[in-house]
């Protein structure tokens, strides 16, 4: 043995000797001294040098490229000591190793349509068996960079699960997309019939499971269902049922993804979680598939729902799907019955899989193991779930997140929960990585549990040997079962629950009714001592369907002696935190989370004027602030937070303190002032502009921080599609953003890239503070596609000659939001100019536009009725871009759905009559939506509990001027889209009247 290695602990000295003498020669000047400092680095060195040795024999490469620079030879040596399986790749393609290194590779995570984009389009002439290599091949390189990330400690557990979740939807969606191109060459497009002629029938892939909450392992199967849209037949030269076209295409892609080659197979496929399991059909139409899970499915059918997402094929028929079956997987009980149930599911699951662990721990399958806390979480989702949209994750690090975060789960609790899956999911990670096997299960000899001890600890002599190893993964099982048993276990039906409504059920309600008066009697009588008048105040609220939120916020409130002097100084102030509790769990949670806060709602509780309920069914108002809206902006913390040097997290945390205090003020102000909606929904906008704006800056200067370069010399255009460009955004409303720089400015695209990517995080990613809201930017051209940041030229190219009817349409209600506002307004003007050229001038606008409804009818309309329905808000929309576009092609700056009546109107487009109709309408929509939102969550129908039913009923009388009390709702509803359908057939019924240059 070479001197330098003395003293590092070989299993097999002679052979680590053989190893040496045979690579000295291969070696640069001074390479042994290179290779013995970083051989005591890791974990295996014995199979370090012996994967090396190999390496030096059969790669086409010198071994001494390793040596220079020597993150090469520190990579590869990471990878010889912790995966025979990598050690094989790098055999075969040892070019992966200097490409694995590149930095825009490794020090980032590639989401899903970076790793599409990389694979590229695959050949539709190419055999099955060509493309399982190719997609074998791709994902094994792929697999080589995530791993070197996670052994290198480039990435955490979750974006190491993140990124083997996107690299196999990447992999899933270029597989199915090859299938099918060659399936439509043979039997042409499935169609299925529709109301205005054949429309074409989309395929989804689902993904359950670990893929499905993407949290994927090295090693893991993935649980896929199929399903389509509904029957019909092809449109080719061989005709056959969308039954059989679908089947075909789940029958191949499965094989594709199974089928093993010279690379390896890319996944192996349990498709066992389908309806009926190995029984049932392969892939079922959509009506077909609700019909089994509203009528037939299992507990535990139902909750490996939470993680089911789209992940190949059509996303909208996916995401439709689960959206039809999410009550039904959160349609809980507050007895426990549904977690006993889903507890002896488990407990079954755990016998009969863990006969396959014959010898040594099962870190997933043991008591306390993964599969415990991950069914835990579940359970507990499902649970909360019915109450609380919060909580409704299929990840399960971000679920048991958002169920600490609502206090369903305990600080302590959830501390020791989050450090064992991590602990054991990292265990599993690196027994995984050693051979590409799909195993859970700690080995029984000592010299194995040493060497697995220091691949966790990523060191060559770990601070802890084997019997430390079982002793911590011991420790985390037993508090995972202590915490299983005493939450699920050992729960009793008369828990209480906190920060949960009202049971929905009718004897839940009666329980409701008698526990109103009492529910915070003990509570008073400390209040009384101190505060009798204050006391008096809260006994007479009339508080009904609101009491177990406000119960809890009584409990925070007891406890804080400056607020109950608040309280006690300003009367009103409690009378309103308690109209707001009664009408809006989101608010209620909100004072619960921050009962601090209900200083910002000072100003609305003692205001004197309200304005009158109905004002803007009479009036289309305009954009500034009305009379009495006693709007009281809650000034930054601090004011020049934006221009100081606190670290980006310190100002994205104050931005969304910000957010949150704006608008519980705006929330205050339309239900307890009952503010006009449009005004409501203008004041929200403005927040959000307020809030990208901020976060534009932000991103700028932490860019700039990071490039060490000033901020370039033309700015970004920022701009807002969707309700936020109409200036109709409300709470839980998408921020659909695209971003657009002049052509001079090509150069700086990168900057402003890394710009938006940064904006985004800042406005979307979850923290402490929660999120702000979601942006969304697949409306830039070209979609996913396209690039995320695009010049003024390419806009007006594509909307010139590739745009769909539809993406021209959705740019009529757009206007800049934050960076360069003067050039944003301009390039939206010009850009619209080319829309109403190409749509606005065509002979047949409105007989497009038609069709174009009708189309988002039958494909929206029963997930969204009163939106996308017959009759719903579109028939509006549809309405005002009609006569826009055929009239005069008019630029609207900044224009809401009121606003842009009155322009209409005035311009000899619109009766009176037919405005009065149509503004009277839109109030009524949007007092509806924005009654569902504030009070059951972002529901798209009627409630059908009669907790949330009064308190829709009741807010849409404070806003729309209507009394659906003489009424059902139901009912009142359907006379409105009757009334708005009635109008647009009206208006569209001259299809071919002549247009107005303008």
């Amino acid at each position: 043995m070479d001197p330098l290695f003395e003293g590092i602990a070989f299993r097999d000295p002679a052979g680590a000797r053989r190893n040496i003498s045979r690579l000295a020669p291969h070696l640069p000047e001074r390479g042994l001294a290179t290779l013995e400092r970083l051989i005591r680095q890791v974990p295996d060195p014995d199979s370090a040098l012996n994967h090396l040795e190999r390496y030096a024999k059969i790669s086409a490469q010198p071994l001494r490229q390793l040596f220079s620079p020597i993150s090469r030879l520190r990579a590869s040596l990471t990878i010889f000591s912790h995966s025979h399986f990598l050690a094989e790749t790098l055999y075969r393609h040892p070019e992966l190793l200097e490409w694995t290194l590149r930095k825009e590779k490794l020090y980032r995570v590639l989401s899903r349509d970076e790793f599409r984009s990389d694979l590229g389009w695959l050949d539709a002439a190419s055999s099955d068996a060509d493309v399982a290599r190719t997609l074998g091949r791709f994902k094994r390189m792929h697999v080589l960079r995530i791993a070197l990330r996670d052994l290198l400690g480039l990435a955490t557990l979750a974006e190491v699960t993140l990124e083997l979740s996107n690299l196999a939807d990447a992999v899933l969606q270029g597989a199915q997309e090859q299938v099918q191109q060659q399936l439509l060459r043979r039997f042409g497009r499935p169609l299925a019939p529709a109301e205005s002629g054949p429309i074409e029938c989309e395929f989804a892939v689902l993904a359950l499971g670990k893929l499905g909450a993407l949290e994927l392992n090295y090693s893991s199967d993935i649980d896929l269902m199929f399903l389509y849209a509904r029957d019909g037949e092809t449109a080719g030269p061989i005709r056959v049922s969308n039954r059989d076209f679908a089947t075909q295409l789940a029958h191949r892609l499965t094989s594709v993804l199974s089928h093993r080659t010279v690379e390896g197979s890319c996944y192996r496929i349990d498709l066992r979680l389908r309806p009926e399991g190995s029984m049932g059909e392969l892939v079922l139409p959509l009506q077909s598939m609700m019909q089994y899970y509203h009528r037939r499915a299992r507990d535990w059918e139902l909750q490996m729902l939470i993680k089911a997402r789209p992940a190949a094929g059509s996303a909208r028929l996916g995401h439709s799907f689960l959206k039809m079956v999410e009550d039904l997987i959160y349609q809980t009980t507050t007895d426990f019955s549904t977690v006993e149930r889903m507890a002896q599911t488990r407990d079954r699951m755990r016998r009969d899989l863990g006969l396959r662990a014959k010898r040594g721990l099962n870190v997933k399958l043991a008591r306390g193991g993964i599969r415990d806390i991950e069914f835990l979480v579940q359970c507990m989702q499902r649970l909360y779930g019915g109450r609380d949209r919060w909580v409704r994750s299929g990840g399960t690090l971000y679920g048991l997140h958002r169920l600490r975060d609502k206090g369903y789960i305990s600080t302590p609790d959830y501390s020791k929960l989050n450090a064992a899956y991590l602990y054991l999911r990292a265990l599993e990670h690196r027994l995984q990585l050693e051979h590409d096997r799909q195993t859970h299960t700690i080995p029984d000899k000592q010299e194995a549990q040493m060497l697995l001890s220091r691949r966790m600890q990523g060191e060559a002599s770990p601070r802890s040997a084997g019997p430390g190893l079982l002793s911590q993964v011991q420790t985390h099982l037993t508090q995972v079962t202590e915490i299983y048993d005493r939450v699920i276990g050992a729960q009793k039906p008369t828990l209480a629950v906190p920060l949960s409504p009202a049971p929905e059920s009718a004897g839940g309600e009666e329980h409701v009714e008698k526990h109103t008066a009492h529910s915070w009697r003990s509570q008073l009588r400390h209040i009384d001592k101190h505060h009798p008048d204050l006391a008096g105040i809260i006994s007479s609220l009339p508080i009904r369907w609101g009491s177990h939120h406000f119960e809890h916020f009584i409990n925070k409130v007891i406890s804080m002696p400056a607020l109950l002097a608040e309280f006690e100084e300003q009367p009103r102030l409690m009378s309103c935190v308690g109209d707001l509790i009664e009408h809006s769990p989101f608010v209620a949670e909100h004072l619960i989370r921050h009962p601090s806060d209900v200083q910002h709602l000072k100003t609305i509780a003692s205001a004197a004027g309200e304005p009158a309920p109905g004002a803007e069914a009479r009036s289309a108002g305009g954009r500034g602030t009305e009379k009495g809206s006693h709007e009281t902006p809650v000034p930054c913390e601090p004011a020049d937070l934006l221009e100081s040097d606190a670290p980006l997290p310190e100002k994205s945390e104050a931005l969304r303190r910000r957010y949150r205090r704006r608008m519980l003020q705006i929330l205050g102000e339309s239900i307890h002032s009952r503010h006009p909606i449009f005004s409501t929904l203008q004041k929200t906008s403005d927040l959000a502009d307020e809030v990208i704006g901020a976060a534009y800056e932000i991103a700028v200067q932490e860019v700039c921080r990071r490039s060490k370069q000033s901020r370039p010399e033309h700015p970004l255009q920022v701009i807002a599609l969707g309700r936020l460009g109409m200036r109709e955004f409300d709470l839980g409303s998408d921020a659909d953003l695209v971003f657009a720089l002049p052509d001079d400015a090509v150069s700086e695209k990168p900057f402003w890239t890394s710009v938006v990517e940064r904006l985004i995080n800042v406005i979307s990613s979850y923290t402490q503070e929660g999120i702000i809201f979601t942006v969304d930017t697949r409306l830039r051209p070209m979609g996913r596609d396209g690039e995320l940041v695009q010049t003024e030229s390419s806009f007006k190219r594509y909307f010139a000659q590739k745009a769909e009817a539809w993406e021209g349409i959705a740019y009529m209600k757009a206007r800049a939001v934050a960076g360069d506002l003067p050039r944003g307004t301009k390039f939206l003007s010009e850009l619209q100019e080319v829309d109403w050229r190409r749509y606005g001038m065509s002979s047949n606008l409105g007989a497009t536009l038609v069709t174009m409804r009708r189309k988002l009818e039958e494909e929206q309309g029963p997930t969204h009725p009163f939106k996308a329905g017959a009759g719903g808000y579109y028939d509006i929309d549809f309405i005002l871009l009609y006569l826009r576009l055929r009239d005069a092609g008019l630029f609207f700056r900044s224009l809401n759905t009121p606003e842009r009546i009155e322009v209409l109107r005035t311009a000899g487009s619109l009766t009176t009559s037919q405005a009065e109709t149509l503004a009277r309408l839109a109030v009524f929509f949007r007092s509806l939506d924005h009654g569902l939102r504030v009070s059951a969550g972002a529901t798209n129908k009627i409630p059908t509990s009669r907790r949330q039913l009064e308190m829709v009923t009741e807010l849409l009388g404070r806003w729309s001027g209507v009394r659906p009390r003489e009424k059902p709702l139901a009912d009142l509803a359907a006379q409105v889209r009757a009334e708005t359908r009635q109008l647009f057939s009206q208006i569209f019924a001259e299809t071919d009247s002549p247009h107005t240059a303008g």
